[in-house]
């Protein structure tokens, strides 16, 4: 794998991840649980997705196929998504809706936080501007879990339940590719032990003061979702999500 190449799937994994995940979030609109909530969510939701289209865009000039922002989001097969697995999964339980955002806030931040210092000066100006608001999206979900986790005991036994089914798919945030390894190796991306280990002792650290018990760093843990293998959720998130641009694909005007 080149650095071009690597670069260009890094770039596509960041912005795949965004995406879904705002997709997910922008699906609790007149769902959630309080207005401001819904507030809070569809504006996490509004960050993600246009941190995404910056992440697109220069993957779309490397890439220099003819194609764009728009085609790479709506017009791409969910075996060429390269989204975590954790961000495709299901809102179900509120519980389970913060969780998945507190693993994901702790890593986006960490990375961007990382990607700030980048050697591509272009990944460094992205990941400026996202960190600004990931640090806010982390502060959010993070005093979320504390407050679930040491609440009543009805909101710790769902924030717990809602830890165990989603450390499954943590593993695959801190365990590092070829294409972490290459991007690391030109500065371009994070170190990868040193994100693991500041993921860990900052999740570690959130779940104690939540009361909670984290899974075993050890555990069995989902992965393929850099690589485009997925479960069966991203399949019903594309459908919805890319069906206007499907049904017209050339449309110019509306």
């Amino acid at each position: 794998m080149t650095q071009a190449e690597a670069l260009q799937e890094y770039l596509l994994r960041l912005a795949d991840s965004d995406m879904i995940l705002g997709q997910r979030l922008c699906e609790l609109c007149g769902k959630a649980p309080a207005l401001e909530e819904e507030l809070a969510l569809m504006n996490v939701a509004l960050d993600l997705v246009g941190q995404a289209r910056n992440w697109y865009e220069y993957a779309a000039e490397l890439i220099d196929d003819g194609g764009d922002a728009d085609k790479l989001a709506f017009r791409r097969d969910a075996h060429n998504y390269r989204n975590l697995l954790l961000t495709e999964q299901p809102n179900e339980d509120y519980a389970v809706t913060m969780g998945r955002q507190f693993f994901f806030d702790a890593w986006h931040y960490l990375t961007l936080k990382s990607l700030v210092d980048s050697s591509d000066e272009r990944v460094a100006g992205i990941a400026a501007k996202a960190l600004k608001e990931a640090t806010y999206h982390l502060r959010r979900s993070s005093e979320w879990i504390k407050r679930l986790g040491d609440g009543t005991e009805e909101s710790h036994r769902r924030m717990q339940d809602a830890v165990d089914i989603l450390w499954r798919f943590t593993g695959e945030l801190i365990t590092p590719d070829d294409t972490d390894h290459v991007m690391a190796k030109a500065g371009i991306g994070p170190e990868p032990d040193q994100l693991a280990s500041n993921w860990r002792e900052m999740v570690n650290e959130v779940l104690t003061q939540a009361t909670l018990t984290p899974g075993a760093d050890d555990a069995w843990m989902y992965m393929g979702g850099k690589h485009g293998e997925h479960t069966e959720h991203l399949g019903f998130i594309l459908a919805e999500m890319q069906f206007l641009q499907r049904a017209y694909p050339d449309a110019t005007t509306w």
